[in-house]
């Protein structure tokens, strides 16, 4: 983190709803956690829960925790109470610091107890107990994380979100790699002056912790949305001018129906665009509209961020030959691509792409991820599906993304999604549910499935086409899995 010691305490920081946070006050508010953290006996390496709202009071602790070597454990406010309790009874973190209204949530005060923590209320720079329904048994063993910065949840897209300890030596690592993608030189103004960073995603997803924390290390104003709208990006945009900016592709979308204005992006050089595939088209169509280079990120959670993605550079040179790529590979990323007994395949071939990068994690070696995909000559990488979503549908495979990419070709579909439903005869069965395009009426399902025998083979034909108003997501805007088979009914004919 950045040496901040003379900085005025008026000095504002954060910009949320509709003013300003100041300096002084994001330290009143860090050292009243302090002062409990440390009666607590809660020092290096402990781990300290914290429901992650997009509030500044978060952006507070989360300095507070990373500049004291602790450990924050992330819990997402987003989630239905039953989940979140879940989540904290697996998690059992020992203290739990969350805004009032989330003490008030159901259950939850009850879960932080069972789990064995004690509770505070975060509200600005006031720091609370909570009176919960019993205290935890004395001596009750606390799993401390040395070495770890933030425990993480993954989107969970296909499951249960899966808990993530991403160390300090990988941030460190995710950060000098982002630097070098971005060209980023070292800044001689003086901190919280220059261009503000713009926070619209959650900060419980790497994307939303991801802009906090580079605004915390280059000691940059932040302007904070609670939830994103198309009218809120709009007016920070407008009102704040960055040249780069970045959203997830259904927000992309989202800017391209509202007709916003190009006058209203003039600033904007470059968008980054990340956490869930996008569409070529779809990014042909906003930079067509706006003129702004959409500049695709691929990452992952376990990655601590972005790995490859595209720089503005190769975008001016590359974009028409290479659409449909994720980018190349940050500084200190390396990529390959291998086959199922784990060997190294040809340029251009495809398989299960792999990563070595400090950013991993463990010991330097190579991990596996769940993307098909292929590095062709010049380094650019092509998704093509994901190792562990295949349906086999009566002992034929098929590939969701696929099936996907024929959909999207019709014109009256501006996105679908795909997931294999319990077939008693065949095992699984494709069903596919589908957002339809701006100012076109659904398609009927026969047109879609002669649609599709058009572009796919027999078995990849889904047996259902399904309309919906909006595609089920989570935090991360991917398409949600579980809420995806939710839409359909197993025990229909």
């Amino acid at each position: 983190m950045a040496a901040l010691d003379g900085t005025a305490p008026e000095t504002p920081v954060i910009e949320f709803r509709d003013g300003w946070t100041a300096w002084g006050d994001l330290v009143k508010t860090g050292a009243a956690v302090e002062a409990e953290l440390v009666r607590l006996g809660l020092g290096r390496g402990g781990r300290v829960g914290v429901v992650l709202e997009n509030r500044p009071e978060s952006v507070a602790v989360l300095r507070l925790i990373l500049s004291s070597e602790r450990c924050l454990t992330s819990f997402n406010p987003l989630q239905p109470p039953e989940r979140l309790c879940a989540d904290v009874l697996r998690t059992a973190a020992p203290v739990v610091f969350a805004s009032s209204e989330v003490w008030t949530r159901p259950g939850f005060a009850e879960a932080v107890a069972s789990a064995g923590g004690l509770g505070f209320g975060l509200d600005g720079a006031t720091v609370t107990p909570v009176d919960l329904p019993h205290s935890p048994e004395p001596g009750t063993p606390r799993v401390e994380a040395p070495g770890v910065a933030v425990e993480l949840t993954t989107s969970g897209t296909t499951g249960t979100p899966k808990r993530i300890p991403l160390t300090y030596r990988q941030i460190e690592s995710a950060l000098g790699s982002a630097a070098g993608h971005m060209a980023a030189g070292r800044s001689e103004r003086a901190p919280f002056t220059g261009g503000i960073g713009l926070l619209t995603t959650p900060m419980v997803h790497i994307g939303g912790l991801w802009a906090a924390l580079q605004v915390l290390v280059q000691a940059r104003r932040l302007s904070m949305l609670e939830r994103f709208t198309v009218d809120g990006w709009r007016d920070m945009v407008r009102r704040h001018r960055p040249k780069v900016a970045g959203l997830p592709p259904t927000a992309i979308r989202a800017v391209l129906d509202a007709d916003v204005p190009p006058e209203d992006l003039a600033s904007l050089v470059a968008l980054n665009a990340g956490a869930a595939p996008l569409r070529p088209e779809l990014a042909d169509a906003f930079q067509e509209r706006y003129g702004i280079a959409i500049l695709i990120v691929y990452g992952a959670t376990e990655f601590s961020g972005g790995v490859a993605g595209w720089s503005l550079r190769d975008h001016r040179t590359w974009w028409k030959e290479k659409r449909g790529s994720v980018g190349r590979a940050f500084p200190g990323v390396e990529l390959r691509v291998v086959g199922d007994d784990g060997s190294p395949l040809a340029t251009g071939e495809q398989g299960v792409l792999e990563i070595r990068t400090p950013q991993a994690g463990g010991e330097g070696g190579w991990t596996r991820t769940s993307d098909l995909a292929r590095i062709d000559a010049d380094g650019f990488v092509f998704l093509v599906g994901r190792a562990d979503d295949t349906i086999i549908r009566g002992g034929f495979k098929i590939r969701p993304a696929t099936v996907v990419e024929v959909l999207e070709r019709h014109p009256a579909v501006a996105e679908a999604a795909v997931a294999p439903l319990p077939d008693a005869r065949l095992g699984q069965v494709p069903v596919a549910a589908f957002e339809t395009a701006r100012g076109m009426e659904p398609p009927a399902e026969e047109d879609l499935r002669a649609w599709c025998r058009r572009g796919l083979m027999p078995y990849e034909v889904p047996t259902r086409f399904l309309p919906v108003e909006a595609l089920p997501r989570g935090i991360s805007q991917k398409v949600d899995r579980a809420g995806l088979l939710a839409l359909f009914h197993p025990d229909e004919p």
